[in-house]
């Protein structure tokens, strides 16, 4: 059974969905990683999953409010699985605890957004919230948004899945949570984070493009990178069985690594 490398309890690794998803999004991740023995603990982040509402917040409040979900949930070092605004809070939780962490699997997702008044990101605002502006709904507009997203041979089970927790997402939360990804700035910390760390992409993300993953790898001192043939920006759900295998497969190595190590 993997351990907590501070206690005799199952390793914790932690999932933080992206926006429009909830802590749904993992449930065959909750299953697959408990049945592998770890202890794992899907989130739901501020304005999702029936919490209430949020207007504004930035990426210290995020990290703050998934800080004290796992403090809550007793779980000491663990591992981060964050996804497109869920790997931008791990990476800002890296940041604020450096050594807080066993290791970081970073899914579809970008060190840096660039400037918050460039046009690029006022247009990028724009185009996502003027739907929403016109009179649209999250539901009526969920499908859509989920479908552009995703790679072509989806999971039906985990489309639905995704559309499902987009339509319940307030619209307001929605707002918010765009509004906060065009300020994300962590550029400079990737060469100080000092956990393993995993890289991992789908063949078809248009949101966080395989190269542009690559690149971030690259600067992250010895991690690994990982495409998933075939699948598009929401890999979990599009192909669970392929994205476990990639995170189990590298979190073993790690297991592995410290065995390693004990012995010698």
């Amino acid at each position: 059974m993997p351990q907590s490398d501070t206690t005799n309890t199952p390793l914790g690794v932690v999932f933080i969905h992206g926006v429009g998803g909830s802590a749904l999004a993992w449930q065959r991740q909750v299953e697959s990683f408990s049945a592998d023995g770890y202890a794992p603990l899907a989130l739901n982040l501020p304005g999702y999953g029936g919490r209430p509402a949020v207007e504004h917040i930035d990426f210290e409040q995020f990290s703050d409010d998934v800080e004290a979900q796992i403090a809550a949930a007793g779980l000491v070092r663990p591992v981060l699985v964050g996804h497109s605004l869920g790997g931008m809070i791990a990476q800002t939780m890296l940041r604020r605890n450096p050594d807080g962490y066993r290791a970081a699997v970073l899914v579809g997702t970008s060190p840096s957004f660039g400037k918050p008044d460039g046009d690029f990101q006022k247009k990028f605002v724009a185009d996502r919230l003027a739907p929403l502006r016109s009179g649209k709904t999250m539901p009526e507009l969920a499908a859509g948004m989920i479908n552009e997203i995703m790679g072509p041979n989806a999971d039906p089970d985990g489309k639905a899945v995704a559309i499902a927790s987009m339509a319940s997402a307030p619209a307001a939360t929605y707002q918010a949570c765009v509004e906060a990804i065009v300020t994300f700035e962590e550029r400079a910390n990737l060469g100080q984070i000092r956990v393993p760390t995993m890289c991992l992409v789908g063949e078809l993300d248009t949101n966080a493009p395989p190269a542009m993953m690559q690149r971030m790898a690259a600067k992250i001192p010895g991690a690994t990178f990982e495409i998933l043939p075939g699948l598009g920006h929401l890999p979990n759900l599009e192909n669970p069985a392929a994205f476990d295998a990639a995170v189990l497969g590298f979190l073993r190595g790690l297991e592995a690594g410290n065995k390693r190590s004990a012995a010698g």
